[in-house]
């Protein structure tokens, strides 16, 4: 279930209808996110509501910080004709295949990432992927197919559950953000393994979703957007 953002258009961002219910019981059980949760209480995770554009942002933001990914999106927006500022709609799949490869690394896509890209738009095009099912599938059966496309790992699979389905219980354990909210939270900054952060994790269930997302605003107060 979502609920649309007060303050966004009725077409353009959507927010999760169990985010009210997911905050108290992480502040019930966290002492930390009890304290998150109070500091950034005003925000929240919101979906642009198209799976492509929400894929397509996830390539463009592989391996680079959110500040590089943002620059880059930006001037890819600008390539497919959308300049004004803010623009958050969908991205038409015909947009991408229209362009070239070169005008494409132009905008700061790696070769790599052009390829990527290029195949995922492909795979929208000609209907490969299961996307009228996709609310009704479990996450893990959604995180097999995506990961069939070139360049999408399970950590791309994983935000694209986070910010195009918002399942709620998502937990992306490579995600580096997440590794360094619960070193720096909970580890007062020590080293902290994947074992020790699904231990900390497990009093979040069944909104691990929202505990990593309160997670990541400790780091950088700006909401990251896929």
């Amino acid at each position: 279930m979502a609920a649309q953002a007060a303050d966004a258009p009725a077409d353009a961002l959507v927010t999760p209808a169990y985010w009210d219910e997911a905050c108290k019981h992480l502040a019930k059980r966290d002492r930390v996110m009890r304290k998150l949760v109070a500091d950034h209480g005003h925000a929240r995770l919101y979906s642009r509501g198209d799976a492509f554009t929400t894929l397509a942002r996830s390539i463009v933001g592989q391996q680079i910080s959110v500040k590089a990914a943002q620059s880059v999106w930006n001037r890819l927006l600008a390539l497919l004709g959308h300049d004004d500022v803010g623009f958050r709609g969908p991205i038409p799949v015909a947009d991408v295949m229209r362009q070239d490869p070169d005008s494409l690394r132009q905008v700061g896509l790696s070769a790599r990432k052009v390829d990527y890209l290029r195949d995922l738009a492909l795979h929208f095009d000609e209907n490969r992927l299961h996307v009228d099912d996709w609310q009704h599938m479990g996450d893990e059966a959604i995180i097999d197919e995506l990961v069939a496309i070139r360049g999408i790992g399970r950590w791309t699979a994983e935000m694209f559950l986070i910010f195009h389905l918002m399942r709620p219980n998502v937990l992306p354990l490579d995600d580096v953000g997440l590794i360094k909210g619960i070193s720096m939270s909970y580890f007062s900054g020590e080293p902290v393994s994947r074992a020790e952060a699904r231990d900390v994790a497990e009093a979040w269930a069944p909104y691990r979703t929202v505990g990593t997302w309160y997670l990541w605003r400790s780091l950088d107060p700006l909401p990251v957007e896929y």
